[in-house]
């Protein structure tokens, strides 16, 4: 896709999990700042997973566990009003289980927040089975939140770029960076031994394969101010031998990383590389993953494929 089918993206509602744990509090505590920045409503989910529980427990339990779900609703949210009292905020009880609850909430529209860790409807998302699963299938933007609560802010968004092709993602970035009125720092990780054997080992010619990776940053920082021309924009190329360790650091340095999603192989089953495995556990900051093809204007607006 070329910049001129590309426009600049509207940043949608945040629709945030909650199940009690201290992590999902932080985390619908973020997206209420998010949601803030974009001028947009929250959405609050409990995914209680009550269709599945019907099948082994007794409606008494079902029920209970229901009435458990909207007092937490009700606490969260009352919580939220108390530090954006103008912002309109919604709640969803799903019947679902966690992924499809969240998925179906976004739609295609929205962006999805959730804790790195959980308890009750998110309690394997500490090791990733239902945020890296989210993250891994959603159509629509997914941000694991990630570092300390009361994080001071650096007033930067970074963006983890690998070439041309992402700009597409990283106009999502852009928007982002210009919510916040913020500077974004779009950054590629250059790994030489990637190249050692498999292009050439001759110095001389890996030194024209950094350059040409310099200059692909830089042309997509350059497409980005043509969308963004009041946004701050650096851009600079980093070399190393681990991306993912690279990237950690720098995120200790930004509000926000951004990074695009893979499309999957043969179009099947979810796709998430080991970089953004490696975020998403070990980040400094949260973390924004990003679909393939959700910066396209041409997306049908349905969501018949998101259950």
């Amino acid at each position: 896709m070329t910049s001129e089918t590309l426009g600049r993206p509207e940043l949608g509602d945040i629709i945030v999990g909650v199940d009690g744990s201290p992590s999902a509090w932080t985390a619908a505590l973020w997206a209420a700042t998010e949601a803030d920045h974009r001028h947009r409503p929250l959405h609050l989910v409990h995914a209680a997973d009550t269709d599945s529980r019907a099948r082994h427990t007794t409606a008494e339990t079902v029920q209970s566990v229901r009435e458990a779900g909207r007092d937490l609703l009700e606490e969260t949210a009352k919580a939220v009003h108390e530090r954006f009292p103008d912002l309109t905020v919604t709640t969803e009880l799903s019947r679902r289980e966690p992924i499809a609850g969240l998925r179906g909430a976004a739609a295609l529209h929205g962006t999805v927040v959730v804790g790195h860790r959980g308890l009750g409807g998110f309690s394997t998302l500490m090791l990733g089975s239902i945020g890296l699963g989210v993250a891994a299938r959603a159509h629509v933007p997914v941000i694991v939140v990630r570092g300390e609560a009361e994080r001071p802010e650096t007033g930067s968004v970074t963006a983890a770029v690998h070439g041309a092709d992402d700009l597409e993602w990283l106009l999502v970035a852009a928007a982002e960076a210009d919510a916040r009125k913020a500077v974004l720092r779009v950054v590629s990780v250059w790994n030489v031994l990637t190249h050692m054997g498999s292009i050439t080992s001759m110095l001389d010619d890996l030194d024209d394969v950094a350059h040409r990776r310099v200059h692909e940053v830089r042309d997509l920082a350059n497409h980005v101010r043509d969308f963004y021309p009041g946004l701050i924009i650096g851009h600079h190329v980093e070399t190393g031998t681990s991306v993912p360790g690279i990237l950690v650091e720098a995120s200790a340095r930004t509000d926000l990383l951004v990074m695009g999603r893979g499309r999957r192989p043969l179009g099947v089953g979810p796709s998430l590389g080991r970089v953004a495995h490696s975020l998403i556990h070990h980040s400094h900051c949260p973390v924004e993953i990003v679909p393939p093809g959700f910066g396209d204007p041409r997306r049908r607006a349905t969501d018949d494929h998101l259950t």
